[in-house]
């Protein structure tokens, strides 16, 4: 049996209302968290689910998935996972960054999600340019340098540190919980930049970062 709600458009019409002898059942809202990678962001992304499945899962729910792959490819492939799945995903996040991807591909990305978005399901394009550290690193400064990803890491470990919160290294499990705290501080800071690259694609918007979009969206069961 299909585990897919009901339509909205279908609510309320008279073969979908309950029995006398039965109580209508919520069904939760269904989010898909597609990344590019297979451990730093989906570790950062189970944290949140972990923490909002403690208290709200009969009103969200998460589903988080590292592809491994890239810009279009990722694209294609959260597309492939929403068809074969029972769920109805009302929100479907990629997430993914720069790095050495053409501009076109990276670009071409956030054109397909929005081309592929309707009512029922909505595609977000998370991306970061150039990596997900800078959304890190917003959680302790406004940064508008056009840095190479690689200068991102001495950068996080020094305000890590000015904190007693350790060192930053690749695939480290606690970042959502370590940066939480800080948490209003970066969706600030990730909106100067949306302001100030209004009106460039993504691959012009050197640095910039989409996580804040979905960070708030989370926010209100954080």
């Amino acid at each position: 049996m299909s585990r897919k709600p009901p339509k909205k458009s279908d609510m309320g019409k008279s073969w979908m209302k309950p029995r006398r002898d039965s109580r209508q059942m919520i069904s939760p809202e269904y989010h898909l968290i597609v990344s590019e990678g297979t451990k730093t962001e989906p570790k950062y992304f189970e944290r949140i689910k972990e923490t909002i499945d403690a208290k709200y899962r009969d009103r969200i729910h998460l589903d988080v998935s590292g592809k491994g792959d890239n810009t279009v490819n990722l694209f294609n492939r959260a597309v492939k996972d929403v068809a074969r799945s029972n769920n109805v995903y009302k929100h479907v996040w990629l997430v993914f960054d720069k790095d050495d991807f053409p501009p076109e591909h990276f670009d071409r990305t956030a054109e397909l999600c929005a081309a592929e978005s309707t009512d029922e399901t909505r595609y977000h394009p998370i991306w970061s340019n150039q990596c997900i550290e800078l959304w890190f690193l917003l959680h302790f400064m406004f940064l508008q340098a056009d840095l190479h990803r690689d200068e991102y890491w001495p950068k996080l470990t020094e305000s890590l540190k000015s904190k007693n919160l350790g060192t930053y290294y690749k695939n480290r499990t606690d970042m959502f919980d370590v940066l939480r705290p800080y948490m209003d501080d970066a969706i600030r800071n990730a909106k100067m930049l949306e302001e100030i690259n209004t009106g460039k694609t993504p691959s012009r918007s050197t640095p910039g970062t989409m996580i804040h979009h979905l960070i708030e969206t989370l926010k209100p069961y954080l």
